[in-house]
């Protein structure tokens, strides 16, 4: 790193740790007032709000998302445009057990950070608010309508129990599948009828006839949303839903087609009709190789040291996956608590309140402004950065 780099990272790492105060309390508030996907009215106004004071315009809502908006920072002169995402989305019943109240104040201060570089360098840095990570896909639709077409770089940090710079994100398609069958007493004339609840248990059992044929990564979990009215009666309704994932998106959708021929099997058997209905799709994570190891560098520059991937450890989905198809993505996992805390818990969501969560997100802050620095000042890793990303596409 040459020293003008070095002097440019430090003044920004200053502007971050002067930022303190603001991003902890906005994470408190967002982690006191969890609000599940597409109702963070209240995050996504703090958020966007202190954007605004800081010199940002605001655009909310955008790609038809109430509670998604773009915070745009221009320089003086075109070139690059950095956008940090934010989630803020809590789960159901659990709150913030996900960390997502550290995510947002997280990129926030990153991109507040970087002002002055862009100020000298030119270009725009972003801060796009992206609602919905768990379970609506909010990135998904943003992707669709066109939001991160323009982006040279989208960075975001994950709070986590382990320190890790990627992890595979499966590709998934939700499939919702009903049947229709035929009432009738279930005791006397059972014969009458035709069960909708036999063709999704015998959906299950081909499921599970299937699993030994297809890829050790791939997985296929369901449930039953539906399962009839009371015992006596021959349900002519039933329903369930289904997730497919795969490591790769083209063998996802050759699993999900094996995934609905199991349906219309169960629809044959039992004479019942059968309705697919797809509800929605998440693509496969590409880690953009030289953005992370940027990442990488800036946050051991910061004391932490990194954890040993395991590809086939803790394989789930992220909305991200769609971004890192359109923009050079990065996606790195920064620990929040003791190693082996596992998300989606109550003690995920003790943790993300924490002294130690708190300075885990100022870190991942400093490494995410550091590395749009990099970016900004070095040719060399733009030029590596596109290159990788053509690559990937290709």
């Amino acid at each position: 790193m040459n020293i003008g780099v070095r002097d440019v990272k430090g003044s920004v790492l200053e502007d971050i740790d002067d930022l303190r105060a603001t991003l902890v309390e906005l994470s408190r508030k967002i982690h006191a007032h969890p609000e599940v996907k597409f109702e963070e009215h209240k995050a996504s106004r703090w958020l966007a709000e202190t954007a605004a004071e800081a010199g940002f315009d605001v655009e909310q809502p955008i790609g038809g998302l109430e509670t998604a908006f773009r915070a745009s920072y221009r320089g003086p002169k075109e070139g690059l445009t950095i956008a940090y995402l934010a989630e803020y989305d809590a789960l159901p019943k659990l709150g913030h057990a996900c960390g997502h109240n550290l995510i947002g104040p997280a990129s926030l201060g990153a991109a507040l950070a970087l002002r002055p570089v862009i100020d000298d360098q030119g270009g725009v840095v972003q801060l796009i608010g992206t609602p919905g990570e768990e379970g609506g896909g909010g990135k998904v639709l943003l992707a669709d309508a066109g939001v991160f077409d323009d982006v040279d770089a989208a960075m975001m940090f994950h709070p986590s129990g382990r320190t890790i710079l990627w992890k595979h994100a499966l590709a998934r398609r939700k499939l919702f599948i009903e049947f229709f069958g035929k009432a009738a007493h279930a005791a006397s004339c059972p014969e009458k009828g035709i069960s909708a609840l036999d063709a999704v248990i015998q959906t299950f059992q081909n499921i599970n006839a299937l699993r030994e044929h297809t890829v050790d990564s791939s997985r296929i979990h369901g449930i039953i949303t539906d399962g009839g009215d009371a015992p006596n009666i021959v349900p002519d309704y039933a329903a369930c839903l289904f997730y497919v994932r795969a490591m790769d998106d083209a063998y996802c959708d050759e699993l999900l087609e094996k995934v609905k021929d199991c349906a219309r099997g169960a629809a044959l058997a039992t004479g019942a009709r059968v309705e697919l209905n797809m509800q929605g799709a998440y693509r496969s994570l590409r880690t953009n190789e030289p953005l992370a190891e940027a990442f990488k560098e800036n946050l051991e520059a910061l004391g932490r040291t990194f954890a040993d991937v395991d590809p086939a450890e803790g394989i789930g989905s992220t909305d991200m996956g769609d971004v890192s198809h359109v923009a050079p993505a990065l996606h790195p996992y920064v620990s929040i608590g003791p190693d082996g805390l596992v998300g989606h818990s109550n003690e995920f969501a003790d943790a993300a309140a924490s002294k130690q969560a708190f300075g885990a997100m100022m870190d991942a802050a400093k490494a995410l402004a550091a590395t749009g620095v990099d970016l900004l000042l070095r040719s060399e890793l733009r030029e590596a950065v596109r290159e990788d990303f053509e690559a990937a596409r290709s």
